[in-house]
């Protein structure tokens, strides 16, 4: 009977975390329910959106079969930078990250697979969404005429990201900056399960069947056991109070990543993918500083 129950309940858990059970989820409206600061980000963020808005192109490409859809803001530079939200955050919650690249970048700002106006029924930890992120650099390359790319991803976005390069061999992206980025999602899981006081032996494996159930892929795999292939310069922005990115996590991930460029840069305050609220003149400044290095 106990087994049963941790089958029944390790399902649920998987449909509520890792798959849209409707379109009115994970949709591009405001959820209702968000703390203050998460409202603050998407009042700043909207705001940025309306003050650019004669700069927006609606684009729209197929991926795998599925429609995917975002906004390019075309500012006329040579690079672009892509923001890769994490999961269940639409295009219109990478508003609030496109500032720090507004003065010297083009934005591209996107409804993953399974969020916003995109297709799609599960969230696959990066997986598949790193097909996604190397399809719309290609894309971008061919329309717009596009040779140079910057990441930032943020979480599940900044796992895809990595992904996309390392496995995918995306080209022309010659930068990725990192939010909250997990070695495997499998540990990530697991701690949020510590934290919530909420059975872990045999539960954590019994959503990880579930996800190879539905998608072929499996949380105990993620950017640790690839990133020592890394060859574009990174930049990783780690909260010290992440449960869900611990810093011994970033620590393991930075110390492992095969970039001959890379920096590390730690913040005192700061929630899982909200660093940036806490503390934006730093968070900005680390990018800039970085990114000014490499001449872009």
């Amino acid at each position: 009977m106990l087994i049963l129950t941790y089958i029944i309940a390790s399902y649920l858990v998987y449909k509520k975390t890792l798959s849209r059970v409707s379109k009115d989820s994970w949709s591009r409206d405001i959820p209702s329910s968000l703390e203050p600061q998460s409202l603050e980000m998407y009042d700043i963020g909207l705001k940025w959106s309306s003050e650019h808005i004669n700069y927006k192109k609606d684009v729209h490409i197929v991926s795998e079969g599925l429609n995917l859809y975002g906004e390019y803001y075309d500012f006329g530079k040579k690079t672009c930078a892509i923001i890769l939200s994490g999961r269940t955050e639409s295009l219109r919650y990478g508003y609030f990250f496109a500032a720090p690249y507004t003065d010297k970048y083009n934005i591209l700002v996107l409804d993953p697979r399974g969020h916003g106006y995109s297709d799609g029924r599960f969230n696959t930890v990066g997986f598949e969404e790193s097909k996604d992120i190397t399809n719309w650099v290609k894309f971008m390359n061919k329309e717009f005429g596009l040779e140079s790319f910057i990441f930032h991803g943020i979480c599940i976005g900044a796992a895809g990201g990595v992904l996309s390069v390392i496995l995918r061999d995306c080209p022309y992206v010659k930068a990725i900056v990192t939010e909250g980025m997990f070695p495997r999602f499998y540990e990530s899981m697991k701690n949020n399960l510590i934290v919530k006081k909420k059975p872990v032996f045999i539960f954590i494996d019994l959503i990880d069947f579930w996800m190879k159930h539905y998608t072929g892929h499996s949380m105990k795999f993620g950017p640790y056991d690839v990133i020592d292939k890394l060859d574009v310069p990174l930049l990783m922005l780690n909260s010290k109070k992440d449960l869900s990115s611990k810093p011994d996590f970033a620590q393991k991930l930075f110390d492992k990543a095969g970039s001959k460029i890379k920096e590390i840069v730690w913040f005192d305050e700061g929630k899982h993918s909200m660093i940036r609220i806490n503390n934006m003149e730093k968070y900005d400044k680390a990018i800039n500083e970085f990114l000014d290095k490499l001449d872009l």
